[in-house]
C-alpha cells in the first residue's frame, strides 16, 4: 500500500506480502423447528418447515422403548435412521435432491419387529443441491460450541484457501484418530458417533472418522456427505467432500 502523512508532498511505499487465508465461518448452520409446517399430533410431530434446506425435524413423547424414522427417497431409496429418547425435536436429512420423500415414523413392537406409527410424504424443492450437506444431523450433529467445530475454526483460520483446509481436517483425523477394535467387535445396531467424544478420545470406527470429519468441515461451510454402505462386502462408512 502507499502511506501518506505528515502533510507533506513525501509518500512511502511499503511492500506487503500477499498472503491468501481462508475466510473462516464464525456461525455454522443450525437446524429449527420453526413450526411453520407441521404433521402429525402427539405423540409424534413431523416438522417439515425447511425442507429447501433439505432437512426436517421429528419429535417424539410417546412410551415406546425403540423409535425410528424411515426416509423413502424419489428414486425409492429408503434409509432407516434410530431416535434418541427424550432428547426432543431431532434432524432427519433429505439428501435424495428434488421430488417426493415419504417419511414414516415407526415405533417398536416386539423382537425385532416395529410399527409404523405415522406416514407422511413430502414434495421437496431444495434452495441449492448442497444445503443437506452443511448442515448438522442425526447421525453428525454439532453447535457452533462443539469442541470439533472450535477445532475446525482453528484450522480453518490456518488455511490458505477451501482445498487446503479440507487437508488440514483430513490429516488432522487421519493422524490423531486410532481404530477402536474393541468398539468395532461389540457395536450394536443403532449406534451414534457423539463427535466431541471421538475427539477428546481420539479413538472410534469408521463411522466415528467418516462423521468427525463431516462435522468438522461442515460447520466451516463445506458440503460434505456422510456415506455408510458396502465397500465390496465389508459395511462401512466414508466421505464425499465438495
Amino acid at each position: 500500500f502507499f502511506s501518506s502523512w505528515g502533510g507533506g508532498s513525501s509518500g512511502e511505499a511499503v511492500a506487503a506480502e500477499n498472503i491468501s487465508h481462508r475466510e473462516s465461518v464464525q456461525q455454522c448452520r443450525m437446524p429449527e423447528a420453526s413450526g411453520t409446517v407441521v404433521y402429525g399430533e402427539e405423540p409424534w410431530l413431523l416438522d417439515a418447515s425447511h425442507t429447501e434446506d433439505g432437512y426436517v425435524m421429528v419429535s417424539y413423547s410417546g412410551s415406546a422403548d425403540k423409535i425410528k424414522v424411515r426416509i423413502t427417497y424419489p428414486d425409492d431409496t429408503q434409509y432407516i435412521y434410530p431416535m434418541k429418547l427424550g432428547e426432543g425435536a431431532q434432524t432427519f436429512p433429505l439428501t435424495g435432491g428434488d421430488g417426493s420423500y415419504t417419511i414414516d415414523l415407526l415405533e417398536h413392537t416386539t423382537d425385532s419387529q416395529y410399527a409404523i406409527a405415522f406416514s407422511q410424504e413430502i414434495s421437496v424443492k431444495l434452495a441449492d443441491e448442497f444445503e443437506p450437506f452443511l448442515y448438522p444431523n442425526q447421525y453428525v450433529w454439532f453447535t457452533q460450541s462443539s469442541k470439533a467445530a472450535v477445532y475446525a475454526k482453528q484450522l480453518s483460520d490456518q488455511a490458505s484457501d477451501d482445498l487446503n483446509f479440507v487437508e488440514l481436517v483430513y490429516n488432522y483425523v487421519v493422524k490423531n484418530i486410532t481404530y477402536d477394535k474393541e468398539l468395532a467387535a461389540s457395536v450394536k445396531s443403532g449406534y451414534l458417533p457423539v463427535l466431541d467424544t471421538v475427539l477428546a478420545k481420539k479413538t472410534g470406527i469408521c463411522f466415528d472418522y467418516a462423521a468427525l470429519m463431516t462435522g468438522m468441515l461442515r460447520s466451516q461451510g463445506v458440503p460434505c456427505k456422510l456415506v455408510v454402505g458396502y465397500a465390496g462386502t465389508i459395511y462401512h462408512a466414508w466421505i464425499d467432500v465438495y
